[in-house]
């Protein structure tokens, strides 16, 4: 008599006691605590990075949000949050760096954008942005790899222009968002950062 396989357990549980499944998420299972928690603790450049901490996509996620609003002053509360909660599925599927996405192929992205598209639904934002503003994330996003290619990853200028391209300007106070900080210290501040920006939404 055969047995029936049991599927593979597709949730995970978080500190907040939530269960977000990874085939269908809900927005109801997303917690801001449990992403900002999630994404201090994730290193960007797979740990390949100058300083006494990580630099964690909690600080890249504070990074792109500060280049995105010096790119276009009238971004808004909504896009400030889209900004900040831009990578936020890696909070649950880690940061895959590029060349490993290259590696693997397209499929991670359905699983990332489901999550993400939960993530928004549940802060008050639609599950797919405008385009404007997904093209002006995405841009801050690429300005803000190159920063931290050159300040914190080893990249020469001018392999970091090749890769990344040049950014069209460099914002006031970079040099603050790019100092490497402790996960409590990330954790933090993208906590009240999420929080004066919602206030405002």
């Amino acid at each position: 008599m055969s047995r029936i396989a049991k599927p593979p357990r597709a949730w995970q549980r978080m500190l907040s006691g939530r269960r977000l499944d990874l085939l269908d998420p809900s927005p109801l299972d997303v917690e801001i605590e449990d992403i900002a928690h999630g994404l201090a603790r994730v290193a960007r450049w797979n740990g390949q990075t100058t300083g006494p901490h990580i630099f964690s996509v909690a600080q890249h996620s504070l990074l792109v949000e500060h280049i995105a609003a010096s790119l276009d002053i009238g971004i808004g509360p909504r896009g400030a949050l889209f900004a900040l909660l831009h990578d936020a599925p890696e909070y649950v599927v880690g940061d895959m760096i590029s060349p490993f996405k290259a590696v693997i192929g397209d499929s991670y992205k359905q699983v990332e954008h489901r999550i993400l598209a939960a993530i928004l639904l549940r802060f008050g934002l639609p599950a797919k942005p405008a385009a404007a503003m997904e093209k002006l994330v995405k841009k801050a996003d690429r300005a803000a790899a190159f920063f931290e290619a050159t300040a914190l990853a080893g990249f020469e200028l001018s392999e970091a222009r090749t890769i990344f391209g040049q950014p069209e300007l460099r914002p006031r106070g970079l040099e603050s968002f790019l100092a490497p900080i402790s996960s409590q210290e990330a954790e933090q501040r993208f906590l009240d950062r999420f929080r004066d920006v919602e206030k405002e939404c």
